[in-house]
């Protein structure tokens, strides 16, 4: 071999070589170790395996919420404690009242239950375009612990809304928001502007823009307590209206996975019934309030007058009550939960929130009842005492002077109604419109009702102001026969206006 190839023939060897070398190093070499230190692992682990003890649990509950103070019960130490004893670990997330997420979260199985107000369940379902999440269980109803606040020399009544100036301050995605569009819903409000809301961050936020603000400014401040209280310290402010006025708009529940339900019902079950008797502990007011002060943390450091506040503005639902809302137990005074479902629908239709009902027209569609009625079925009871279902008081009748000082709050924009010429017979589609009516009245106890006839001005003044106290009458006897108290409404008959319809005014006492 001569010199050339004895050199060429090296060189390959030394190529050779140090890619054999490069592939040692870089791969041979690394396998070798990573399977030394997977099989180590795998030595650790089993005995670890070996040396460990049982966990106390079988398994785990992911449930999203926010700090609001009426799921306190979800985040108390009972409700933990209780399912721990079904074997249920509970891991809460909150994520900021995020809805949104929260429903995306729920359909990617990241979480299994969670809490919504019945309108953001709605909203959100709405949006994404499918109902991934269902209600199992209703949580509490604000009552009171939201309100409108205005300048009082500028908005007096609820009327005095309807006006292009107006501006609500609130928080979007909230009960604040929710509360908003219940009022412009139920209430004559055709001269707002197209887009009435001014968007805060939360209710600290509303207050320091109320802070800056006018006395004489057309701004509504919509926000929850404590914040309300800290605003009526000033005198100049009042309370146009707020949530104890109407009933089942601002309800909050418990939502479950649909996948969930159907793979796991018995922990369902667990957790529907574990959640009821931790309520039922706390039932008493002076153990909520207690609780409520300790679930605001530090931080917030809530003093006992400001949780009591608090706590009489929400009511939890027991069991009874979810029993009754849910159709398991005949009560006339409980809205049931479809009617909920299909009221909440039209006021975010009404006033633009959504674009289309996401149930279709079958409300039942957004809830569960199976867990419920087996509950109910067993005749189930949270403790030894017996629960009671919240009755709505009546309104206490009124005198001939009380009726004359009645203050009006604002005028329910009904479709006229159409009575057979010269007389006060309804037809057909009156008596429908009065049939909606009614179910309207429902959600508004605590205002009484003034039913207001017209006629017209053609001939007879004398019998057309008769005729139109008559209609007025006509409508009043249509309404207390379909469940409507007859000391709430009065009918009365004006001056023939040259209208024939008829006009519905809500109204109160004069503080």
């Amino acid at each position: 071999m001569n010199k050339g190839k004895f050199l060429a023939v090296c060189l390959i060897w030394l190529m050779l070589f140090g890619i054999g070398a490069t592939v040692w190093r870089l791969v041979i070499s690394p396998a070798m170790k990573e399977e030394q230190e997977a099989q180590v692992r795998q030595e650790q682990e089993q005995v670890l395996h070996d040396t460990i003890g049982g966990l106390p649990y079988k398994h785990e509950v992911t449930l999203a919420l926010d700090s609001f103070s009426g799921y306190a019960i979800l985040r108390s130490k009972r409700f933990s404690q209780l399912l721990r004893q079904r074997e249920i670990k509970l891991n809460l997330v909150d994520d900021q009242a995020d809805y949104t997420g929260r429903l995306k979260h729920l359909q990617d199985g990241k979480t299994q239950m969670a809490a919504f107000t019945v309108d953001a369940l709605i909203k959100t379902s709405a949006e994404h375009g499918s109902l991934p999440g269902t209600i199992v269980a209703l949580i509490d109803e604000t009552r009171g612990a939201d309100a409108m606040v205005a300048y009082k020399s500028v908005i007096k009544v609820v009327d005095d809304l309807n006006d292009p100036a107006t501006e609500f301050v609130l928080t979007p995605n909230s009960p604040s928001e929710t509360l908003t569009r219940v009022v412009m819903s139920n209430f004559a409000m055709d001269r707002l502007s197209t887009d009435p809301f001014v968007e805060a961050t939360d209710a600290e936020d509303v207050f320091r823009r109320y802070q800056k603000s006018d006395k004489n400014s057309r701004q509504v401040f919509v926000l929850w307590e404590p914040y309300v209280s800290k605003m009526l310290a000033n005198d100049n402010l009042h309370v146009v209206i707020d949530s104890s006025r109407f009933t089942g708009y601002i309800v909050d529940c418990l939502v479950a996975d649909r996948d969930f339900l159907v793979k796991n019902p018995q922990v369902a079950e667990d957790v529907v019934e574990c959640y009821f008797r931790a309520l039922y502990d706390y039932r008493q007011p002076e153990q909520m309030t207690q609780l409520v002060k300790a679930d605001a943390g530090e931080a917030d450091s809530m003093d006992d007058a400001t949780a009591q506040k608090l706590v009489s503005g929400i009511a939890w639902k027991n069991t009874q009550e979810n029993f009754a809302h849910f159709g398991l137990r005949p009560n006339d005074a409980v809205q049931h939960l479809a009617d909920i479902i299909e009221n909440i629908t039209e006021v975010l239709l009404k006033t633009g929130a959504i674009t289309r009902d996401p149930t279709d027209g079958q409300p039942n569609k957004l809830y569960f009842d199976s867990l419920l009625k087996k509950l109910s079925d067993s005749d189930f009871h949270p403790g030894t005492e017996g629960e009671t279902i919240a009755q709505v008081t009546d309104l206490p009748p009124l005198n001939e002077e009380q009726w004359k000082r009645l203050q009006p709050v604002g005028e329910l924009p009904v479709p006229n109604l159409v009575f057979a010429r010269g007389t006060d017979r309804l037809d057909a589609r009156s008596q429908t419109i009065l049939d909606d009516l009614v179910k309207q009245l429902t959600t508004w106890p605590t205002y009484y009702v003034i039913v207001r006839g017209n006629a017209s001005l053609r001939g007879d003044l004398e019998a057309n102001k008769q005729l139109a106290t008559k209609r007025a009458e006509s409508v009043q006897a249509y309404l207390t026969s379909h469940g409507i108290s007859p000391q709430r409404i009065r009918a009365v008959g004006g001056d023939p206006s040259g209208s024939t319809s008829v006009s519905f005014v809500l109204g109160q006492l004069p503080y």
